[in-house]
């Protein structure tokens, strides 16, 4: 099971740096709504959740893992979650903290993702999980245009909020 863990972390942990630039790359509405549009600390979160969808995808294909949308939706919203308790109280820009709560937060959900996937009992719970996962992005994409005026939704480094909502 370390094994698994330890695939599972570096796969999804990759998957980060690839999702955290897309917006980037391809700079739409669409893509707005699942992947980060700017440096605070929500788009971040999105990120993470984005990260288990992908990672969730890529793992029912090459490992075949059952439970996997059930899964990999608990694992999203927990990983937030993780996240934002570890991150919150230090509220730094270091980058070795920010890596090293991030890291330490994907290995306890794939842990958790893989104590799912072995529950056979939670099968009929992947059908919910695929609503769950449309209400999730709807709040995403409201939120990404309409970001609430806190600390939470506000760039930093850009000093706006959301994709264009500068701060005058």
């Amino acid at each position: 099971m370390i094994k698994k863990i330890l695939i599972n972390s570096i796969i999804t942990f990759s998957l980060c740096f690839l999702v955290h630039n897309v917006y980037k790359w391809l700079p739409n509405n669409l893509i707005a709504i699942f992947f980060p549009v700017n440096e605070s600390i929500w788009e971040h979160m999105k990120m993470l959740f984005t990260v288990f969808i992908i990672s969730g995808a890529i793992f029912y294909f090459l490992f075949h893992y059952k439970n996997v949308v059930i899964s990999s939706f608990i694992c999203g919203i927990l990983s937030i979650i993780f996240y934002l308790i570890m991150f919150l109280p230090f509220d730094t820009e270091s980058m070795i903290i920010i890596f090293t709560i991030l890291i330490i937060d994907i290995i306890v959900c794939e842990y958790i993702r893989l104590l799912i996937i072995k529950n056979n009992n939670i099968n009929k719970y992947n059908k919910l999980a695929y609503i769950l996962i449309i209400i999730t992005y709807t709040i995403f994409g409201y939120l990404t245009f309409k970001p609430i005026k806190c600390k939470l939704f506000k760039d930093t480094i850009e000093n706006k909020y959301g994709i264009n909502t500068y701060i005058i």
